[in-house]
């Protein structure tokens, strides 16, 4: 068996080693391990990292525990065509339309599942195939960041993906700055916020924030939070905001508090074993801020961006309670570090040698660092 693995291998120009258990003889798929990187799996098997970026479609060298990568240089492009996956299309209709089974699509693409993504890219017979017409080229523009953005929600707003906004960027991690301007295709997807009661007030909707509410209606962000006496950035979905100084008008009925401490920290279960990436806030790869905002935005809970921000906008609590935040000093003095606290002395975080884990927060090392437990000014 390993003479034939060793021959399939180098008749497409690869040597797998015969002591990488993860490899597959048959389908030549590497699982991704902790503590992988591409550099350590393309040494290990005898390939260049830019052929391994360039077989699994990947535009940055970031890499999450269980993904699945080829091992195999794709088809010859003389025989096969490729076919870019769009909203709505599964493997079953991807093969009806170009004339193929399931299973040689499968095939083909080294698929180990049925399971296809919105902008994959899959290589497709040219002879027979309906093959999609490239889009109209859009016009492009540009996006300046504003505070609570992050790459996600400016790819949703422009009807976009995060890879088509890093790689029209040149962008090589998930971090983006206050004030960065970046290039855009189209235009924004969503509808301006519709104003409500003969336009003094705005009901906040998920994905919104302060700096977003504040552009769309012309007033500046000081403005925005001086009608609403609000002595952060942080707002709710179901927030009725006053979009005037009008003292003489009826006060806005305050909407119920929304925050679903279950769901929270459900949400934040979802991606245990995500790995630790400076500036991200995606589930490719976490930072600890990175992270809680991405679980919160989720639930459509606006926070603020950063650590030392989250620390500043949320009230201190004697003892912490489920879904508040615990804060610690790392690698620098005061608030460096923060999780979600799910009660029983647990925390949920994304820490820089765990990636997202739970810990218990009398672990000798997180206990000598401890700061405090905050709640959201809700």
């Amino acid at each position: 068996m390993k003479k034939q693995l060793f021959m399939a291998a180098t008749s497409v120009g690869i040597l797998v080693t015969a002591y990488s258990p993860q490899v597959s003889a048959d389908e030549l798929i590497y699982k991704v391990q902790s503590g992988d990187t591409l550099w350590k799996i393309a040494s290990t098997n005898n390939i260049s990292i830019q052929d391994l970026l360039y077989w699994n479609q990947l535009t940055s060298n970031t890499i999450y525990v269980g993904q699945e990568l080829v091992l195999i240089a794709p088809p010859s492009p003389t025989i096969y065509g490729t076919y870019i996956v769009k909203s709505g299309d599964t493997l079953f209709l991807v093969a009806k339309n170009h004339n193929i089974t399931i299973s040689e699509l499968k095939s083909i693409n080294h698929l180990t599942s049925d399971m296809i993504n919105i902008g994959q890219i899959l290589n497709v017979p040219k002879v027979g195939a309906a093959e999609s017409t490239p889009p109209a080229p859009q016009e492009t523009g540009t996006y300046t960041v504003v505070s609570g953005d992050s790459l996600s929600l400016i790819a949703k707003k422009y009807g976009t993906t995060v890879t088509s906004l890093k790689t029209l960027n040149a962008l090589t991690s998930d971090m983006i700055t206050v004030g960065q301007v970046l290039k855009v295709s189209g235009t924004p997807v969503e509808q301006s916020p519709v104003v409500e009661q003969n336009g003094k007030t705005y009901t906040v909707k998920s994905g919104d924030s302060l700096s977003l509410i504040s552009k769309s209606y012309g007033l500046t962000l000081s403005q925005l939070k001086s009608y609403n006496n609000l002595t952060s950035d942080t707002i709710y979905v179901g927030q009725v905001l006053k979009l005037t100084s009008d003292s003489t008008s009826e006060p806005a009925p305050a909407a119920e508090k929304t925050l679903h401490v279950d769901a929270i920290i459900e949400e934040a279960k979802k991606y245990m074993g995500v790995p630790y990436v400076w500036g991200g806030n995606t589930p490719s790869g976490f930072d600890c801020s990175g992270f809680l905002n991405y679980v919160y935005n989720n639930q459509g809970v606006s926070i603020p961006r950063t650590v030392e921000t989250l620390w500043n906008g949320t009230t201190p609590v004697s003892a912490p309670q489920k879904g508040d935040f615990v804060f610690f000093t790392t690698y620098q003095p005061g608030p460096s570090h923060a999780g979600i606290y799910m009660g029983d002395n647990q925390f949920i975080h994304a820490g820089s040698s765990t990636g997202v884990t739970i810990t218990d927060i009398n672990n000798p090392y997180w206990k000598a660092r401890y700061l405090g437990a905050k709640k959201l000014n809700m």
